[in-house]
């Protein structure tokens, strides 16, 4: 998985994808994956949430309580997930800058067709209230990214993930989730089909 930055915006807070997981192999981080982290202690201190603390570039001690908290859920239900969707695909890489949720999902779908029982999973990840129901359900989306080797943007996911913690903020990512579901179009050409993407910013 190549760098890619993590920058929560309320928080200041900058990570790299590539420095969570030299700690760990991500066989042991796929136990993590659409759970929180209270629920996963045999994953304390070798996830990378350190990383939030490391460096003048991370989040400082001195953020609230509340804020820090926020990151390390993203930082964990990201980092986890994308364990999960690398299994069984050691040639291609299952992150993708500029590949968002949405857009990933349509991919799943023939082209012009709406394919009903993935539609489901999506409105059902579109419903989630709480972040325990928001984790499981986008373990169940990327299961079926995995099947299919289709990538996404982990760091940008990371970034929705933090946003959706604070007053309206899930609101606001499911909007940009609905938002690049229904933008994205694949078109064709004399040399071929180019997919036009449009990500979930």
């Amino acid at each position: 998985m190549s760098s890619a930055s993590m920058c929560p915006s309320s928080s200041g807070a900058t990570w790299t994808i590539t420095a969570w997981l030299a700690v760990a192999a991500l066989a042991q981080l796929r136990r993590g994956a659409g759970k929180l982290i209270q629920d996963v202690p045999d994953l304390w201190g070798v996830c990378g949430i350190e990383r939030l603390y490391a460096d003048e570039d991370g989040l400082h001690h001195n953020q609230p309580e509340h804020v820090q908290l926020k990151a390390e859920n993203a930082m964990f239900l990201a980092v986890t997930l994308y364990a999960l969707h690398q299994q069984s695909h050691s040639k291609d890489r299952m992150h993708r800058p500029g590949v968002g949720l949405g857009t990933a999902v349509r991919r799943l779908m023939p082209e012009h067709t709406i394919d009903e029982p993935i539609r489901r999973r999506f409105v059902r990840l579109g419903t989630a209230t709480d972040l325990e129901a928001l984790a499981y359900r986008l373990r169940e989306i990327v299961s079926l990214l995995r099947r299919e080797a289709i990538p996404l943007d982990y760091a940008l996911l990371a970034s929705q993930l933090y946003q959706a913690q604070f007053p309206d903020g899930l609101r606001q990512v499911r909007r940009q989730w609905g938002r690049s579901f229904h933008t994205y179009r694949t078109e064709s050409s004399s040399n071929g089909e180019v997919e036009t993407v449009k990500d979930d910013r």
